[in-house]
C-alpha cells in the first residue's frame, strides 16, 4: 500500500474480504492437490481458486497493494490455463501455488498490523510465471472427446473447461444432465429460489453452469433457469431438489446419430414451449428482502456487548434497590413485575447479541488442513487430518484464543506422536497416521473438543528425564510435566518443535485464559487423546454468588456440578487442609476454599454447618467448602489482563450491582494446586509407560 495513506479508509474492508478469499483459496487448493495426487481433474476447485485469486487481485489493485497484485496475477494466469484444460494441474505446480498463497497471506497480515506490505520475492514470482508453460504442456490431448447434446445456444455459452467437465463426467461413468427450475411466488414462499436450489442441487451433483432462460416457460412462467450438472443421483432426487414439476430433467448426452437431428437442424433452445432465449447469467431473479449477509466489524459487536453489560449491572442495582424498598414496607408488587419482565428482555437481548458473536467451529479450523500439509512435507510423515465438528458454534473471542492452542496440539501430534511410515508398518499399523478432531456442545454452555492420534503414545520416562523429575504415576501428573514451561523432549530445535513452548501455551490458553479444562489419556503404541473443555463465551454468564471468610465470590454455573449441605465430615481435614465428605454414599475430597485463598480459618473446623460446591477436577468430583450461598445471577466477567495482578484460579472480576469488585473464581484451577500436592493412583488402563 502506498505510504500516502490515501487508501487507509478502505483498509478494514479490504482486510476482511482478503481473509475470506484466502480461506476459500486454501480450501480449494487442498482439494486440487488431493485430485492431483489421485491423477484426477478437479474443475470446480480450480475454477473457484481462479475466481478467488482474480477477485483478490482486483481488490488489491484498488487499494494499491502491489505485491499481492503481482503474486495473484501469475497464479491466476496459470489457473486460467488449467481451467481451460478441464481442471488439470501438473503435480509440480502445487507447491509454488501454496507458497504463493502463504506469501499473499503474510502481506495481508503485515497490512493488518499497520506495516507496509513487503515486496514479493523475485524467485517466487519467477517460479509462478513459469507455471503457465508447465500447465499448458501437461494438458491432456484427447483424441476423440465424447459428444454432448448441448443446444446450439448452450454450446456457445460453454467455456472449454465447462465442456471438458461435462465430457469428463460422462467418461467417468456419471450422467450429464440439464435441470430446469421455474421460479414462482408459491416456490418463493417455501424458500425456493435459484440460490437455495443451487445449494440443494450441489449436495447431489456437481453444478457446471447455471443459465437463465427468458420466454414462455413451462407452467406459464416467463423465466426459467437451466442447471447443467454431472451426477450419479436419481432423477427423483434431483427433481425434488428443484421443487418438482414443472421442473424437468434432461440428458445432455448425444443420442445415436440415426435418432438425433441433423447438424443443420438446431434443436429448440431447451424444448420449452415458445423457445426461450438465453439471458445474461443472474444470481437471483427476485429482489431479496430481509435475506443475505451483512459484514459487521467486531469492534461494533464489542461495543454492543459493553452496553449490554452496563444494563446487566444496572439491573442488579435495581434489584437491590427494590429489595430494600420491600424490606422497608413499601408497595413494590408492580415494580417486581416490571423487574421480572425486564430480566426476560435482557436475557433475550443477551441471546441475540451472543448469536451475532458466534462463529462456526468449522470456519475457525479451516486452516488446520493447510498446516497439516506443511507438517507432512516438513516431517516426511504420511498423515491424514479428519475434522468432525458439525455445526457447533462459539464466541469469536473464545475462538480467537482457542485456535493457537489447537495449532500447537496438532503440530505436536504430527511431529511427536505419529511414527514414520516405516515404523508404523513394522508395528502393524497403516503407513498413514490419523489425527482426528471432534467437538460437541455440552449442556453446561461449554464446548468439548477432542484431539486424538493413533501414534506411539507419550513416553513417560523420556518426559521425566527431560524434566529432571521422577517418573509420573498418573496421566494427570504426566500432563503437568508436559506443560512445564521450556520442557521439550527434542535435543535439537527444528522448524516444527524443540522450543518447549507448545504444551505450556496450550494450558495457559485453555485453563488460565479461558477458564476451561485440559485432560489427557495416552496408551503406549495406541495413541494419545487430548480433551479440551472451554466455555462458549467468556463475557456474560450465569454465576453462583457465595460468601467465604467474610468476602463474596462468584463462580460460573456451568463449572459447578452440584450444591450440597455439609452436615458433617467423614474424615476431618488433615495438615493439608483436605477432608472427606459423604455424597450419596461415596466419599468426596472436601477442600477448604478459605484455606486455598489464604484466609484465616481453622482447618479442623472445615465442613461443620457449611455449604459445598461440587466441581469436576480432571474427571473426579471435589467439594469446595464455603460459608454461605447468596444466590444465582447474571454477571459480566472482566478478565484480569495485567500479568502483575493475574492469579491462578481467579478468572476475573465482576460488579454485582453494589459498586464493589467481586472476584470470579475458577475452582478447577484452584483445585489443581491441591492436586499437585496430593497424588492419586492411576485409573485402570489409563496409560502405560
Amino acid at each position: 500500500m502506498t505510504g500516502s495513506g490515501e487508501f487507509a479508509e478502505f483498509l478494514p474492508a479490504y482486510l476482511a474480504e482478503a481473509d475470506e478469499l484466502l480461506a476459500a483459496a486454501q480450501k480449494d487448493l487442498l482439494a486440487v492437490e488431493e485430485a492431483v495426487r489421485k491423477g484426477q481433474a478437479q474443475p470446480r476447485a480450480v475454477r473457484e481458486l481462479f475466481r478467488a485469486l482474480h477477485t483478490l487481485k482486483g481488490l488489491s489493485a484498488m487499494v494499491d497493494v502491489e505485491p499481492v497484485v503481482s503474486l495473484s496475477h501469475w497464479m491466476e494466469a496459470s489457473l486460467r490455463l488449467a481451467d481451460q484444460a478441464g481442471g488439470r494441474l501438473p503435480e509440480s505446480s502445487v507447491e509454488p501455488l501454496v507458497e504463493g498463497l502463504r506469501a499473499i497471506e503474510l502481506r495481508v497480515r503485515q497490512l493488518g498490523a499497520g506495516k507496509a506490505a513487503s515486496p514479493a520475492p523475485a524467485n517466487l514470482l519467477e517460479r509462478l510465471e513459469a507455471l503457465g508453460p508447465q500447465v499448458r504442456d501437461a494438458a491432456p490431448r484427447r483424441a476423440r472427446p465424447m459428444k454432448l447434446d448441448a443446444e446450439a445456444a448452450f454450446a456457445a455459452r460453454l467455456a472449454p473447461s465447462e465442456r471438458e467437465q461435462l465430457e469428463g463426467g460422462l467418461a467417468g461413468g456419471q450422467r450429464a444432465l440439464r435441470l430446469d427450475f421455474v421460479p414462482s411466488s408459491e416456490r418463493a414462499a417455501k424458500g425456493l429460489n435459484i440460490n437455495t436450489v443451487r445449494e440443494r442441487v450441489a449436495k447431489l451433483a456437481d453444478i457446471v453452469k447455471v443459465l437463465p432462460l427468458s420466454g414462455a416457460a413451462a407452467g406459464g412462467a416467463s423465466l426459467a433457469f437451466a442447471l447443467l450438472v454431472i451426477t450419479r443421483a436419481e432423477d427423483a432426487a434431483l427433481l425434488d431438489a428443484v421443487g418438482g414439476p414443472p421442473a424437468a430433467v434432461r440428458s445432455l448426452e448425444a443420442p445415436a446419430p440415426a435418432e438425433g437431428p441433423s447438424p443443420d437442424e438446431a434443436p429448440d433452445a431447451g424444448g420449452l414451449p415458445g423457445g426461450p432465449i438465453l439471458e445474461e447469467e443472474l444470481d437471483e431473479p427476485e429482489v431479496r428482502r430481509g435475506g443475505g449477509l451483512l459484514r459487521v466489524e467486531v469492534s461494533r459487536l464489542d461495543e454492543a456487548m459493553e452496553w449490554l453489560a452496563a444494563l446487566v449491572v444496572n439491573r442488579s442495582r435495581l434489584t437491590r434497590a427494590v429489595a430494600a424498598l420491600t424490606q422497608a414496607g413499601a408497595p413494590t408488587r408492580e415494580l417486581n413485575a416490571i423487574l421480572q419482565e425486564n430480566g426476560r428482555q435482557l436475557r433475550d437481548l443477551r441471546s441475540a447479541i451472543l448469536r451475532l458473536r458466534m462463529v462456526r467451529v468449522g470456519d475457525v479450523l479451516e486452516r488446520l488442513p493447510l498446516l497439516v500439509r506443511g507438517l507432512r512435507r516438513a516431517t516426511g510423515k504420511a498423515v491424514r487430518l479428519e475434522l468432525d465438528v458439525g455445526d457447533a458454534e462459539l464466541d469469536k473471542a473464545v475462538a480467537d484464543r482457542l485456535l493457537p492452542a489447537l495449532v500447537h496440539l496438532v503440530r505436536n501430534a504430527v511431529d511427536h506422536a505419529l511414527e514414520s511410515p516405516e515404523e508404523r508398518q513394522a508395528a502393524g499399523k497403516a503407513p498413514e497416521g490419523l489425527v482426528r478432531l471432534t467437538c460437541h456442545t455440552r449442556a453446561s454452555a461449554q464446548l468439548e473438543l477432542t484431539l486424538r492420534d493413533d501414534g506411539r503414545g507419550v513416553d513417560a520416562k523420556a518426559v521425566a528425564q527431560a524434566a529432571n523429575a521422577p517418573v509420573p504415576d498418573s496421566a494427570d501428573a504426566l500432563l503437568d510435566l508436559l506443560c512445564r514451561p521450556g520442557l521439550s523432549t527434542r535435543q535439537e530445535v527444528t522448524r516444527t518443535s524443540g522450543r518447549g513452548m507448545g504444551m505450556d501455551i496450550v494450558r495457559r490458553i485453555v485453563v488460565e485464559q479461558l477458564g476451561g479444562e485440559l485432560r489427557m489419556d495416552t496408551r503406549k503404541g495406541v495413541g494419545t487423546t487430548f480433551t479440551l473443555g472451554v466455555p462458549l463465551t467468556v463475557t456474560l454468564m450465569d454465576a453462583i454468588v457465595f460468601e467465604c471468610a467474610g468476602r463474596r465470590y462468584a463462580v460460573a454455573v456451568g463449572t459447578v456440578e452440584e450444591l450440597i449441605d455439609v452436615m458433617g465430615v467423614v474424615r476431618p481435614a488433615g495438615a493439608d487442609g483436605v477432608g472427606l465428605v459423604e455424597r450419596r454414599g461415596a466419599a468426596v475430597p472436601l477442600v477448604s476454599l478459605a484455606r486455598l485463598l489464604d484466609a484465616s480459618v481453622d482447618p479442623g473446623a472445615v465442613g461443620q454447618g457449611a455449604k459445598a460446591l461440587i466441581v469436576r477436577q480432571r474427571g473426579e468430583p471435589v467439594a469446595f467448602a464455603v460459608d454461605r450461598l447468596v444466590g444465582q445471577q447474571e454477571i459480566v466477567l472482566r478478565p484480569l489482563e495485567d500479568p502483575l495482578v493475574r492469579v491462578p484460579g481467579v478468572a476475573g472480576a465482576t460488579d454485582l450491582g453494589d459498586g464493589q469488585p467481586t472476584l470470579v473464581l475458577d475452582l478447577g484451577a484452584l483445585g489443581a494446586a491441591r492436586a499437585g500436592r496430593r497424588k492419586r493412583a492411576p485409573r485402570s488402563g489409563e496409560w502405560v509407560t
